[in-house]
């Protein structure tokens, strides 16, 4: 299954778009992600897993693709693990699609799935304002 939500990235005082790509597929287990990310973005990858499981939800062994686009945009910090844990859930079936539109998501997860601020936070609520998410 594939979904996609949005997210935002800060690029000095600029904002950009982030699409958020999932898909889950039959084969070895693994959870990949791609995109020119930094350190703390590709450690989304751990946050994400615990925080679904402690929230009570069961992950299943599958392969897990998730792609944050633009590709040639740099992405760093934190703020994507929300966009990632949705859009995950998503693909897997665990709520419909329909229902995330026209939402920018934005957050750092605890590992008991809590949502946690991030810096830069004004800049995206204004864009996701003008964009009438």
């Amino acid at each position: 299954m594939y979904s996609k939500v949005y997210s935002a990235a800060l690029l000095g005082i600029n904002m950009e778009i982030v699409a958020v790509e999932t898909d889950v597929s039959d084969g070895l287990p693994s959870f990949e992600m791609v995109g020119l990310l930094n350190s703390e973005v590709k450690e989304a990858r751990e946050r994400v897993r615990s925080a679904i499981k402690n929230t009570g939800y069961l992950l299943p062994p599958k392969r897990i693709t998730v792609n944050l686009s633009p590709a040639d945009t740099k992405k760093e910090g934190t703020g994507f693990d929300l966009a990632i844990a949705v859009s995950l859930m998503c693909a897997l079936g665990m709520f419909p699609t329909e229902s995330v539109e026209k939402i920018l998501f934005l957050g750092e997860l605890g590992l008991d799935g809590a949502v946690k601020k991030i810096r830069g936070i004004l800049p995206m609520v204004e864009l996701a304002k003008e964009l009438g998410c």
